[in-house]
């Protein structure tokens, strides 16, 4: 008799899962590659539907990438997009017609005839009967034979939003407000996001042979484990996928997350009960039963599901000592170790003492916005702390806040009695460009670095606050981020050199780094594989500092890590919290309406002080001390 394997047994559509999107992206490259072979060899056209958006760009990549190495042809390729914004022009850089051109269609082969996208730019009178056009070429074509999603975090496939019936067919949809919030990094503020789109409908959906849908970040977990494990309800569109005969999510690791085989794993099937685990398991009941650790009974494990823990474990207060004193011991005012104690479950080392440290920060304000706490105890305790803003984020910039920034400076000529003809033209030259400004047009190279420098002037004054002194502040400036768009590069040789250099420059004993994958532009993840990479190989080449660095990792702007992950909670006073929010006041650039902000509507100050009171908040919850905000660290073993 062979052992059932149920570890996927909650799971009500298969799951693979991947370490990261760039894997992901790649199988499922490969599978639509085997399909267009496939066709080719009997002589057929393969019929593809194509999502837009942020999940499937690493996923055009590839096919991309397949086409200029291994050959693969799309001669044969037809192709129907999901949906399109309603109205928008077609070369629009928002425009899913030219998203599709840009990122796969101008780089492959496909014969222009063959591509289908629904028209964002026609009448409004003359949209039921494109619609209905739009559904009889795909019949003509013989019907999508793949199917490709992404999802939305309240559920919707294609723009079908929760609601969205599953005899739904093409048709013009009002977007819901939270729709339109998580796709306003594509544009530079909320209201000019459009309130209406034109999509596939659900049935048009469903009638294909087959459907992958992709999801990649924490941000998508909490939908992907409803759409998978719970139940087929047109409030959650993607969950009608379940009735799908031939439907895949292949989804990263993170996205995986709240999957039960990774939430609650000791509920599919007999597991190592790890430290690490146990207090997964502990937290996470005591959070859902409202108890502090302490109070937890044999009864509520048993009830939970964590018998077995019981079983292999002994006493239940045994168990809630071991998990509160991991708790207990991640909090710590000493961010760097403290000096002359000897503190074995401290989360840092006390020697050596002071350290050298370097926080890196993808934008000119992440590191006050996400650790301005830490950071200003490192330095108030004596370190040697330097901070490295890796990129200008000048596209953060409004033009308004341009135009404000040289009106002040030209008027600050004239109040010293300086008469400069050249700032005066400079300011001339900026509002005629912007004035005239389009909405897909690049900013020149002159307002890019203007708004870089108002960034840079912000990011001195922040370190002033704190103390820290110029020569310890770095701007990088890396070259990936230098694209003037939205989109941003791979991350290059340059950037990479560029970050070698200045380690080995400082050989720190301690690294923060930016570890919020959530970041809805990827310049996070960028910057941080930028750091992996380097580190990397610095270790390969032998520089003995490196064996004594330790890398710890922060969230941005937009999520917290787990409180069952964290390794470094450091309390803050009410004071100390008012101090880290003047200190994001100074980006002033940044405050009231920020462009490309993401889904969430509030200002930085606001998502950080909210974050790190919840934290502090859950620490209390769990018994332990109740402090006024906590930020949290995970450290990264490389």
């Amino acid at each position: 008799m062979t052992d059932i394997n149920l570890i996927d047994a909650f799971e009500r559509i298969p799951v693979k899962i991947f370490d990261e999107a760039r894997s992901g992206s790649a199988f499922a490259a490969a599978e639509i590659a085997k399909l267009i072979r496939e066709k080719q060899d009997k002589g057929e056209n393969v019929v593809l539907g194509l999502a837009t958006g942020s999940t499937p760009k690493s996923l055009y990549a590839e096919l991309v990438k397949l086409h200029r190495e291994e050959g693969l042809s799309f001669r044969n390729v037809i192709t129907f997009n999901l949906d399109e914004y309603y109205p928008i022009e077609r070369d629009a850089w928002q425009s899913y017609n030219s998203f599709m051109h840009r990122l796969l269609f101008h780089h492959v082969d496909i014969d222009p005839v063959n591509i289908h996208i629904p028209d964002g730019t026609l009448p409004k009178e003359d949209i039921k009967k494109h619609c209905v056009a739009y559904e009889k070429k795909i019949e003509e074509a013989g019907g999508i034979d793949l199917q490709v999603l992404g999802i939305g975090n309240n559920g919707h496939i294609g723009f079908n939003e929760p609601g969205s019936s599953l005899f739904s067919r093409t048709r013009l949809i009002n977007l819901e407000n939270s729709t339109r919030l998580a796709n306003a990094y594509e544009f530079a503020n909320i209201s000019e996001v459009p309130r209406l789109a034109l999509t596939m409908g659900i049935s048009t959906i469903m009638k294909a042979r087959r459907i992958i849908l992709m999801a990649w970040g924490p941000s998508k977990a909490g939908v992907v484990q409803k759409s998978v494990e719970g139940p087929v309800t047109e409030t959650v569109p993607a969950s009608l996928l379940q009735q799908h005969h031939d439907c895949t999510f292949i989804i990263d690791e993170v996205a995986a997350s709240e999957l039960t085989r990774f939430k609650s794993p000791w509920l599919t099937g007999e597991i190592d009960w790890t430290s690490k685990m146990i207090k997964k398991a502990v937290v996470n009941m005591a959070l859902k039963l409202k108890k502090p650790i302490l109070s937890l009974t044999n009864n509520d494990y048993n009830e939970y599901g964590l018998g077995d823990l019981i079983v292999e474990e002994g006493d239940a207060y045994e168990i809630n000592l071991q998990v509160f004193y991991m708790l207990r011991d991640s909090i710590t005012g000493w961010p760097a170790g403290k000096p002359d104690a000897h503190l074995p479950t401290h989360p840092e080392r006390s020697e050596p003492y002071p350290k050298k440290v370097i926080i890196f920060s993808p934008h000119p304000d992440d590191d006050i916005i996400s650790m301005g706490g830490t950071f200003q105890r490192l330095h108030d305790q004596g370190h040697d702390v330097h901070v490295a803003y890796q990129t200008s984020g000048n596209i953060a910039v409004t033009d308004e806040f341009v135009t404000r920034f040289l009106d002040f400076a030209v008027g600050f000529e004239a109040i010293a009695g300086i008469n400069n003809n050249k700032s005066a033209s400079i300011l001339h030259d900026v509002r005629h460009f912007i004035h005239n400004k389009k909405s897909n047009q690049i900013d020149t190279d002159q307002i890019r670095a203007i708004k870089g420098l108002i960034r840079r002037c912000e990011a001195k004054a922040t370190c002033r606050s704190v103390g820290i002194s110029e020569g310890n502040v770095h701007f990088q400036n890396l070259p990936f981020y230098e694209t003037g768009t939205i989109e941003k590069n791979p991350m290059g040789e340059e950037d990479v050199r560029l970050t070698m250099e200045l380690l080995r420059e400082i050989e720190p004993q301690q690294i923060f780094c930016a570890g919020d994958l959530a970041d809805p532009h990827g310049t996070h993840k960028v910057c941080l594989d930028v750091v992996f990479e380097s580190l990397k190989r610095i270790k390969k080449e032998g520089d003995d500092w490196v064996k004594g660095c330790w890398l710890w990792l922060y969230k941005g702007a937009w999520q917290e890590w787990n409180i069952d992950e964290i390794e470094m909670a450091v309390p803050m006073s009410p004071d100390q919290v008012a101090r880290k929010r003047y200190g994001i006041f100074i980006h002033q650039s940044q405050k009231d309406m920020v462009p490309f902000q993401g889904s969430d509507s509030r200002e930085f100050w606001q998502r950080a002080e909210e974050r790190n009171a919840a934290t502090a908040n859950l620490y209390a919850q769990l018994g332990l001390t109740h402090y006024a905000a906590m930020e949290a660290f995970v450290r990264w073993h490389y």
